[in-house]
């Protein structure tokens, strides 16, 4: 014999209710919508930036002329801030190489220093003398002050 067992799990309905509307509800009229501009760290390499960021006493001339500037101020503050006899301290010999990195912010501040170097004494030398930077003109372009990263080789021989 077959029992017929009916389903007794109630169902429940869902009502679908039109989203038109009638002649009695009013319409809101939207007048004015603000946009709020989102403000991008744009970030623009060094090569190729319109106006680029001027280290103090590099104002004048072209932007040739200022990256020309800035490169040979930042090699002599370098040369003049940098402790060369770390080096020979920590018992390394020859031709030293660091490679250090950072970006010129928005409003002229050195940021993110990173450094490489054959021994993390140098590495933190390197990132102490390029955190003493001077401030600077940030770099521009279409006239928005913008991020520019920089590559700085820093390069010197230990004197035995």
């Amino acid at each position: 014999m077959i029992e017929v067992v009916e389903d007794e799990e109630e169902v429940e309905e869902t009502v679908i209710e039109s989203t038109e509307t009638n002649q009695e509800e009013e319409i809101v009229e939207v007048e004015e919508v603000e946009v709020e501009e989102v403000e991008e760290d744009l970030e623009v390499p060094f090569a190729v930036i319109e106006n680029v960021p001027v280290f103090p006493g590099c104002e004048s001339g072209n932007n040739e002329d200022k990256k020309a500037c800035m490169n040979e101020q930042m090699q002599k503050f370098i040369q003049k801030k940098f402790d060369t006899d770390l080096a020979g301290d920590l018992g390394l010999s020859g031709i030293q190489k660091i490679s250090v990195f950072f970006k010129i912010d928005k409003t002229g501040e050195i940021v993110d220093v990173k450094a490489r170097a054959p021994h993390p004494r140098l590495e933190q030398e390197a990132i102490r003398v390029v955190g003493m930077l001077p401030k600077m003109k940030p770099g521009k372009q279409r006239g928005k002050a913008v991020r520019v990263p920089y590559y700085l080789p820093i390069k010197f021989q230990v004197q035995d």
